[in-house]
Protein backbone atom coordinates (compact mmCIF):
# COMPACT_ATOMS: atom_id res chain seq x y z
CA UNK A 1 0.00 0.00 0.00
CA UNK A 2 1.41 3.37 -1.01
CA UNK A 3 1.46 6.32 1.38
CA UNK A 4 0.96 9.95 0.32
CA UNK A 5 1.79 13.11 2.24
CA UNK A 6 -0.79 15.76 1.31
CA UNK A 7 -0.07 19.27 2.58
CA UNK A 8 -2.93 21.76 2.73
CA UNK A 9 -5.28 18.81 3.20
CA UNK A 10 -7.98 21.03 4.74
CA UNK A 11 -8.00 23.47 1.83
CA UNK A 12 -10.71 23.67 -0.81
CA UNK A 13 -8.49 21.89 -3.36
CA UNK A 14 -6.81 19.58 -0.87
CA UNK A 15 -10.10 18.05 0.25
CA UNK A 16 -10.96 17.11 -3.34
CA UNK A 17 -7.54 15.51 -3.79
CA UNK A 18 -8.14 13.59 -0.55
CA UNK A 19 -11.60 12.45 -1.68
CA UNK A 20 -10.37 11.42 -5.13
CA UNK A 21 -7.49 9.38 -3.75
CA UNK A 22 -9.75 7.69 -1.22
CA UNK A 23 -12.21 6.64 -3.94
CA UNK A 24 -9.73 5.60 -6.62
CA UNK A 25 -6.86 4.04 -4.65
CA UNK A 26 -6.22 1.96 -1.55
CA UNK A 27 -3.43 4.31 -0.46
CA UNK A 28 -2.93 5.75 2.99
CA UNK A 29 -3.02 9.55 3.15
CA UNK A 30 -1.11 11.62 5.68
CA UNK A 31 -2.62 15.10 5.78
CA UNK A 32 -0.80 18.15 7.12
CA UNK A 33 -2.47 21.51 7.66
CA UNK A 34 -1.93 24.36 10.10
CA UNK A 35 -5.70 25.10 10.12
CA UNK A 36 -4.65 28.72 10.74
CA UNK A 37 -5.44 30.15 7.33
CA UNK A 38 -8.14 28.79 5.01
CA UNK A 39 -7.87 25.11 5.78
CA UNK A 40 -10.72 23.64 7.81
CA UNK A 41 -10.77 20.26 9.51
CA UNK A 42 -14.53 19.92 8.98
CA UNK A 43 -13.86 19.74 5.24
CA UNK A 44 -11.79 16.65 5.97
CA UNK A 45 -14.20 15.14 8.51
CA UNK A 46 -17.22 15.54 6.21
CA UNK A 47 -15.27 13.86 3.39
CA UNK A 48 -14.16 10.94 5.56
CA UNK A 49 -17.72 10.43 6.80
CA UNK A 50 -18.66 9.15 3.31
CA UNK A 51 -17.00 5.80 3.98
CA UNK A 52 -16.26 4.22 7.35
CA UNK A 53 -13.05 2.61 6.09
CA UNK A 54 -11.54 5.87 4.95
CA UNK A 55 -10.80 7.07 8.49
CA UNK A 56 -8.44 4.13 8.97
CA UNK A 57 -6.48 5.22 5.89
CA UNK A 58 -6.15 8.88 6.90
CA UNK A 59 -3.69 10.30 9.42
CA UNK A 60 -3.80 14.00 10.33
CA UNK A 61 -0.98 16.21 11.59
CA UNK A 62 -1.54 19.82 12.61
CA UNK A 63 1.61 21.75 11.80
CA UNK A 64 2.52 25.16 10.39
CA UNK A 65 4.97 24.33 7.62
CA UNK A 66 6.77 27.64 7.95
CA UNK A 67 8.48 25.76 10.81
CA UNK A 68 10.57 22.68 9.98
CA UNK A 69 9.29 19.22 10.80
CA UNK A 70 11.20 17.80 13.76
CA UNK A 71 12.91 14.44 13.74
CA UNK A 72 10.14 13.09 15.98
CA UNK A 73 7.41 14.34 13.61
CA UNK A 74 9.19 12.81 10.62
CA UNK A 75 9.38 9.51 12.47
CA UNK A 76 5.67 9.68 13.34
CA UNK A 77 4.74 10.39 9.72
CA UNK A 78 6.61 7.29 8.61
CA UNK A 79 7.42 6.10 5.13
CA UNK A 80 6.09 8.27 2.28
CA UNK A 81 5.93 7.32 -1.40
CA UNK A 82 4.54 10.59 -2.78
CA UNK A 83 4.39 14.20 -1.63
CA UNK A 84 1.62 16.44 -2.96
CA UNK A 85 2.52 19.94 -1.81
CA UNK A 86 -0.65 22.02 -1.96
CA UNK A 87 -0.09 24.17 1.13
CA UNK A 88 0.42 27.88 0.41
CA UNK A 89 -1.20 31.19 1.02
CA UNK A 90 -3.14 31.74 -2.19
CA UNK A 91 -4.99 35.04 -2.29
CA UNK A 92 -3.93 37.88 -4.58
CA UNK A 93 -5.75 40.50 -2.51
CA UNK A 94 -4.01 39.45 0.69
CA UNK A 95 -0.63 39.41 -1.00
CA UNK A 96 -1.12 42.94 -2.34
CA UNK A 97 -2.31 44.27 1.01
CA UNK A 98 0.53 42.72 3.05
CA UNK A 99 3.20 41.28 0.75
CA UNK A 100 6.20 40.65 3.01
CA UNK A 101 4.73 38.06 5.43
CA UNK A 102 2.83 36.52 2.53
CA UNK A 103 5.98 35.90 0.48
CA UNK A 104 7.94 34.75 3.53
CA UNK A 105 5.23 32.21 4.37
CA UNK A 106 5.26 30.60 0.94
CA UNK A 107 9.04 30.59 0.55
CA UNK A 108 9.70 29.21 4.05
CA UNK A 109 7.01 26.57 3.56
CA UNK A 110 8.63 25.41 0.32
CA UNK A 111 12.08 25.27 1.87
CA UNK A 112 10.85 23.15 4.77
CA UNK A 113 9.00 20.73 2.52
CA UNK A 114 12.05 20.29 0.30
CA UNK A 115 14.25 19.72 3.33
CA UNK A 116 11.76 17.10 4.49
CA UNK A 117 11.86 15.50 1.02
CA UNK A 118 15.64 15.14 1.29
CA UNK A 119 15.06 12.95 4.35
CA UNK A 120 11.87 11.16 3.27
CA UNK A 121 13.12 10.40 -0.26
CA UNK A 122 9.70 10.05 -1.96
CA UNK A 123 9.27 8.64 -5.45
CA UNK A 124 7.66 11.91 -6.57
CA UNK A 125 7.23 15.42 -5.17
CA UNK A 126 4.35 17.22 -6.86
CA UNK A 127 4.56 20.97 -6.39
CA UNK A 128 1.28 22.78 -7.03
CA UNK A 129 1.78 26.05 -8.81
CA UNK A 130 -0.42 28.49 -10.70
CA UNK A 131 -0.98 29.96 -14.13
CA UNK A 132 -0.27 33.37 -12.60
CA UNK A 133 3.49 32.77 -12.46
CA UNK A 134 3.54 33.45 -16.22
CA UNK A 135 1.75 36.77 -15.91
CA UNK A 136 -1.00 37.89 -18.28
CA UNK A 137 -1.85 36.02 -21.47
CA UNK A 138 -3.43 37.22 -24.67
CA UNK A 139 -7.13 36.43 -24.83
CA UNK A 140 -7.84 32.96 -26.29
CA UNK A 141 -4.20 31.95 -25.86
CA UNK A 142 -2.35 30.00 -23.22
CA UNK A 143 1.20 29.76 -21.94
CA UNK A 144 2.97 26.45 -22.61
CA UNK A 145 5.05 24.75 -19.97
CA UNK A 146 8.37 26.54 -19.41
CA UNK A 147 7.24 29.89 -20.79
CA UNK A 148 9.03 32.82 -19.13
CA UNK A 149 7.94 33.51 -15.56
CA UNK A 150 6.62 37.09 -15.36
CA UNK A 151 4.55 37.34 -12.16
CA UNK A 152 2.45 40.47 -11.65
CA UNK A 153 1.74 40.40 -7.90
CA UNK A 154 3.36 39.16 -4.68
CA UNK A 155 1.25 35.97 -4.65
CA UNK A 156 2.33 34.88 -8.12
CA UNK A 157 5.91 35.92 -7.37
CA UNK A 158 5.92 33.70 -4.26
CA UNK A 159 4.71 30.74 -6.35
CA UNK A 160 7.40 31.42 -8.95
CA UNK A 161 9.94 31.40 -6.10
CA UNK A 162 8.65 28.01 -5.00
CA UNK A 163 9.15 26.63 -8.50
CA UNK A 164 12.72 27.91 -8.74
CA UNK A 165 13.71 26.69 -5.28
CA UNK A 166 12.20 23.31 -6.10
CA UNK A 167 14.20 23.15 -9.31
CA UNK A 168 17.43 23.84 -7.39
CA UNK A 169 16.70 20.92 -5.04
CA UNK A 170 15.86 18.72 -8.04
CA UNK A 171 19.23 19.49 -9.59
CA UNK A 172 21.40 19.61 -6.45
CA UNK A 173 19.85 16.98 -4.19
CA UNK A 174 17.87 14.72 -6.51
CA UNK A 175 14.42 15.61 -5.18
CA UNK A 176 12.01 13.97 -7.70
CA UNK A 177 10.18 17.20 -8.52
CA UNK A 178 7.10 17.48 -10.75
CA UNK A 179 5.60 20.97 -11.13
CA UNK A 180 1.93 21.36 -12.01
CA UNK A 181 0.44 24.68 -13.04
CA UNK A 182 -3.30 24.98 -12.79
CA UNK A 183 -5.90 27.69 -13.16
CA UNK A 184 -8.86 29.08 -11.24
CA UNK A 185 -10.34 26.25 -9.19
CA UNK A 186 -13.91 25.98 -8.02
CA UNK A 187 -15.93 23.29 -6.31
CA UNK A 188 -17.79 22.17 -3.24
CA UNK A 189 -16.31 23.52 0.02
CA UNK A 190 -14.86 26.57 -1.74
CA UNK A 191 -14.39 29.75 0.27
CA UNK A 192 -17.19 32.28 0.29
CA UNK A 193 -14.96 35.05 -1.10
CA UNK A 194 -14.35 33.39 -4.49
CA UNK A 195 -16.05 34.83 -7.57
CA UNK A 196 -18.38 31.89 -8.45
CA UNK A 197 -19.62 31.79 -4.84
CA UNK A 198 -20.09 35.56 -4.75
CA UNK A 199 -22.22 35.34 -7.90
CA UNK A 200 -24.35 32.54 -6.47
CA UNK A 201 -24.95 34.36 -3.19
CA UNK A 202 -25.91 37.62 -4.89
CA UNK A 203 -28.28 35.82 -7.27
CA UNK A 204 -29.97 34.14 -4.31
CA UNK A 205 -30.43 37.55 -2.66
CA UNK A 206 -31.51 39.31 -5.86
CA UNK A 207 -28.54 41.68 -5.62
CA UNK A 208 -26.54 43.35 -8.38
CA UNK A 209 -23.22 41.77 -9.34
CA UNK A 210 -20.10 43.80 -10.14
CA UNK A 211 -18.40 42.54 -13.31
CA UNK A 212 -14.81 43.76 -13.46
CA UNK A 213 -13.57 45.17 -16.76
CA UNK A 214 -10.56 47.14 -17.99
CA UNK A 215 -10.68 50.81 -18.87
CA UNK A 216 -11.20 49.97 -22.55
CA UNK A 217 -14.18 47.73 -21.75
CA UNK A 218 -12.37 44.37 -22.05
CA UNK A 219 -13.73 41.73 -19.68
CA UNK A 220 -11.20 39.52 -17.94
CA UNK A 221 -11.09 35.79 -18.73
CA UNK A 222 -10.01 32.64 -16.88
CA UNK A 223 -9.93 28.92 -17.61
CA UNK A 224 -11.99 27.65 -14.68
CA UNK A 225 -11.56 24.05 -13.58
CA UNK A 226 -13.29 21.99 -10.90
CA UNK A 227 -10.94 20.81 -8.16
CA UNK A 228 -12.02 17.20 -8.69
CA UNK A 229 -10.73 17.39 -12.26
CA UNK A 230 -7.45 18.72 -10.89
CA UNK A 231 -7.30 15.80 -8.45
CA UNK A 232 -7.87 13.40 -11.35
CA UNK A 233 -4.93 14.93 -13.22
CA UNK A 234 -2.68 14.57 -10.17
CA UNK A 235 -3.53 10.88 -9.84
CA UNK A 236 -2.97 10.40 -13.58
CA UNK A 237 0.51 11.90 -13.25
CA UNK A 238 1.41 9.77 -10.24
CA UNK A 239 0.20 6.59 -11.93
CA UNK A 240 1.60 7.17 -15.40
CA UNK A 241 4.36 9.79 -15.47
CA UNK A 242 7.33 9.00 -13.20
CA UNK A 243 9.49 12.08 -12.64
CA UNK A 244 12.42 12.78 -14.91
CA UNK A 245 15.60 13.06 -12.85
CA UNK A 246 18.45 15.46 -13.53
CA UNK A 247 21.43 14.00 -15.39
CA UNK A 248 24.77 15.40 -14.32
CA UNK A 249 26.34 17.71 -16.87
CA UNK A 250 23.17 18.18 -18.90
CA UNK A 251 21.15 21.36 -19.31
CA UNK A 252 17.78 19.84 -18.47
CA UNK A 253 14.56 20.60 -16.61
CA UNK A 254 12.20 18.71 -14.29
CA UNK A 255 8.76 17.65 -15.48
CA UNK A 256 6.13 20.37 -15.72
CA UNK A 257 2.46 19.91 -16.61
CA UNK A 258 -0.34 22.40 -17.16
CA UNK A 259 -3.67 21.22 -15.73
CA UNK A 260 -6.27 23.10 -17.73
CA UNK A 261 -10.05 23.30 -17.72
CA UNK A 262 -12.05 22.86 -20.92
CA UNK A 263 -13.75 26.27 -20.92
CA UNK A 264 -12.36 29.78 -21.08
CA UNK A 265 -14.95 32.03 -19.44
CA UNK A 266 -15.00 35.78 -19.00
CA UNK A 267 -16.42 37.40 -15.88
CA UNK A 268 -19.77 38.23 -17.47
CA UNK A 269 -20.11 34.78 -19.06
CA UNK A 270 -19.50 33.23 -15.64
CA UNK A 271 -22.28 35.33 -14.11
CA UNK A 272 -24.65 34.48 -16.97
CA UNK A 273 -23.84 30.76 -16.74
CA UNK A 274 -24.52 30.59 -13.00
CA UNK A 275 -27.69 32.66 -13.46
CA UNK A 276 -28.92 30.22 -16.11
CA UNK A 277 -28.02 27.13 -14.08
CA UNK A 278 -29.86 28.56 -11.05
CA UNK A 279 -32.78 29.83 -13.16
CA UNK A 280 -32.54 33.23 -11.48
CA UNK A 281 -32.48 36.67 -13.14
CA UNK A 282 -29.11 38.40 -13.45
CA UNK A 283 -28.58 42.03 -12.51
CA UNK A 284 -25.07 43.36 -13.08
CA UNK A 285 -22.97 46.43 -13.74
CA UNK A 286 -19.59 46.75 -15.42
CA UNK A 287 -16.93 48.18 -13.10
CA UNK A 288 -13.51 49.43 -14.25
CA UNK A 289 -11.31 47.47 -11.88
CA UNK A 290 -8.06 46.74 -13.68
CA UNK A 291 -7.05 50.33 -14.43
CA UNK A 292 -6.28 50.96 -10.76
CA UNK A 293 -5.20 47.39 -9.91
CA UNK A 294 -2.06 46.69 -11.98
CA UNK A 295 -1.31 43.53 -9.98
CA UNK A 296 -4.53 41.89 -11.21
CA UNK A 297 -4.07 40.63 -14.75
CA UNK A 298 -6.92 40.80 -17.23
CA UNK A 299 -6.43 37.44 -18.95
CA UNK A 300 -4.76 34.26 -17.74
CA UNK A 301 -4.25 31.20 -19.89
CA UNK A 302 -2.44 27.87 -20.01
CA UNK A 303 -1.90 25.53 -22.94
CA UNK A 304 -3.07 22.06 -21.90
CA UNK A 305 -1.92 20.22 -25.04
CA UNK A 306 1.02 18.43 -23.38
CA UNK A 307 -0.99 16.57 -20.75
CA UNK A 308 -3.78 15.91 -23.26
CA UNK A 309 -1.33 14.24 -25.66
CA UNK A 310 -0.12 12.08 -22.79
CA UNK A 311 -3.67 10.81 -22.30
CA UNK A 312 -5.40 13.06 -19.76
CA UNK A 313 -8.37 15.36 -20.17
CA UNK A 314 -10.90 16.69 -17.62
CA UNK A 315 -13.36 13.84 -16.92
CA UNK A 316 -16.26 16.17 -16.04
CA UNK A 317 -17.30 19.15 -18.17
CA UNK A 318 -17.31 22.74 -16.92
CA UNK A 319 -21.09 22.99 -17.17
CA UNK A 320 -21.85 19.77 -15.27
CA UNK A 321 -19.29 20.35 -12.55
CA UNK A 322 -20.51 23.93 -12.07
CA UNK A 323 -24.13 22.73 -11.81
CA UNK A 324 -23.12 20.04 -9.30
CA UNK A 325 -21.25 22.63 -7.23
CA UNK A 326 -24.18 25.07 -7.24
CA UNK A 327 -26.64 22.36 -6.21
CA UNK A 328 -24.37 21.18 -3.40
CA UNK A 329 -23.94 24.71 -2.07
CA UNK A 330 -27.71 25.22 -2.07
CA UNK A 331 -28.04 22.02 -0.03
CA UNK A 332 -25.17 23.03 2.26
CA UNK A 333 -25.63 26.79 2.74
CA UNK A 334 -23.35 26.94 5.77
CA UNK A 335 -20.35 26.59 3.43
CA UNK A 336 -21.12 29.78 1.53
CA UNK A 337 -22.34 31.83 4.50
CA UNK A 338 -20.66 35.13 5.27
CA UNK A 339 -17.67 34.73 7.58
Amino acid sequence: MKRVLLTGAGGSIGVHVLDHLMINTDWEIVGIDSFRHKGYFDRISQTLDHNAGWKERFHSFTHDLTAPLSYRQIKDIGHIDYIINLASLADVWESVDDPVPFIRNNVELMMNMLEYARVAKPKAFIQFSTDEVYGPADVNQGHPEWAALLPSNPYSASKACQEMIGMSYWRTYGVPLIITNTMNNYGQFQGSSKYPVIIQKKLMKGEEIDVHVAGDGQIGTRFYIHSRNVADAVLFILNNLPPYMHKAGEVDKPDKYNIVGNAQVDNLEMAKTISRLMDLPLKYKLVDFHSEQPGHDLHYGLDGAKLEKLGWKPPVSFEKSMKDTIDWQIENPEWIAEL
